[in-house]
């Protein structure tokens, strides 16, 4: 039995990742990106950039590397009140959750930090 769950075909999925990369749809990046299921791109880190989007997601993991950083309550708050919920997570941790959030068809964004070797 396959349970493979079924992600469209021209969706942002994430194949790979390690401390200083992570690959999305075959291409590997070695600097820290913005995920949504329809594109990928550079992220310069901050949190003011990510608002640009804000409406292209409902949901946005955060990934700040091996480690967890939380972010500031008033970056909580300036996405709560767009309507984007943020979580905080380890890169791994959010590698995985995107992905299944990704196959159950969310509006779902992923920002990670990566620290290059």
């Amino acid at each position: 039995m396959d349970i493979t769950p079924l992600i469209r075909r021209d969706a942002q999925v994430i194949q790979a990742y390690g401390a200083d990369h992570i690959k999305v749809s075959g291409t590997v990046y070695h600097q820290s990106i913005l995920i949504t299921p329809t594109q990928t791109r550079p992220w310069n880190g901050t949190f003011e950039s990510l608002m640009a989007y804000g409406d292209e997601f409902e949901i946005l993991l955060i990934g700040t590397g091996e480690r967890i950083v939380p972010v500031s309550s008033e970056v909580r708050v300036a996405f709560r009140n767009r309507g984007v919920g943020v979580e905080v997570m380890d890169n791994g941790a959010v590698c995985r959750t995107y992905n299944v959030l990704l196959a159950e068809g969310r509006k779902v964004a992923a920002a990670i930090i990566l620290n290059p070797a």
